[in-house]
């Protein structure tokens, strides 16, 4: 029997007013990943008044969504999606440039698909704030 990795890992870094957050989703996820993370995130971001998030998402070693845990993962969007400027979507399959479009209705910021990190970290980057 093969042992089936999935799950979520999480950084978050604080730079002044500023967070910078990086998750790489891996395996097929399932609802009891989310209850795992959301807590984390939620403590995290919680003091986050204004758009001040910016984010790195890795999904290259993903493979899909329990259905439980695809609905966690929008209630999770929409809960926070007020608190982000950027979300880089970094990945090698042609649907996550549209799940990034779509995404981006529901974040006050911009969301955008990379097939490559670098240029991912560099857009993030961007307009880089010296609070």
């Amino acid at each position: 029997m093969s042992i089936q990795r999935h799950g979520i890992t999480i950084g978050i870094e604080r730079m002044n007013s500023d967070f910078f957050l990086t998750l790489k989703l891996s395996g097929k996820l399932s609802h009891e990943d989310y209850d795992k993370v959301t807590p984390m995130l939620d403590s995290a971001l919680m003091d986050v008044k204004q758009p001040h998030v910016k984010a790195l998402v890795d999904l290259t070693d993903l493979q899909g969504w329990e259905l439980r845990a695809a609905w966690d993962d929008f209630k999770l969007g929409l809960k926070h999606g007020t608190q982000f400027l950027k979300i880089a979507i970094y990945g090698n399959n042609n649907w996550l440039e549209m799940a990034a479009k779509i995404g981006s209705w529901f974040v006050s910021g911009e969301a955008r698909y990379f097939d490559n990190e670098a240029a991912a970290l560099a857009w993030l980057k961007e307009g880089q704030s010296n609070r």
